[in-house]
């Protein structure tokens, strides 16, 4: 399958409403293209003999043996809190 190279930088910046220079778009289209071409070579590269694989290197999970510890309780956690009710941290309204 061949890739559209011809791939215009000024059309998708006008459509992202984005302002960029005569140069600049010039650059860009340019530097896509450039990356365009690249992956085209990746695309014609031969990988019928490797195998598929979701990593590079293999991963194994690593298994321990669960130990249950001794934490603080609600209270201890609690007790150096400035603000809480009802054995909750109150803290400042981040999102609106």
């Amino acid at each position: 399958m061949a890739a559209n190279l011809d791939f215009d930088v000024g059309y998708v910046a006008r459509l992202a409403r984005i302002n960029l220079s005569e140069g600049e778009a010039k650059a860009f289209q340019k530097q896509l293209s450039d990356v365009l071409k690249y992956v085209e070579k990746l695309r014609q590269a031969d990988v019928s003999h490797v195998e598929a694989a979701a990593h590079a290197l293999p991963i194994f999970n690593v298994f321990r043996e669960d130990k249950s510890k001794d934490w603080f309780t609600a209270e201890q956690a609690l007790s150096n809190a400035p603000r809480k009710t009802n054995g909750l941290f109150i803290v400042p309204k981040v999102v609106e």
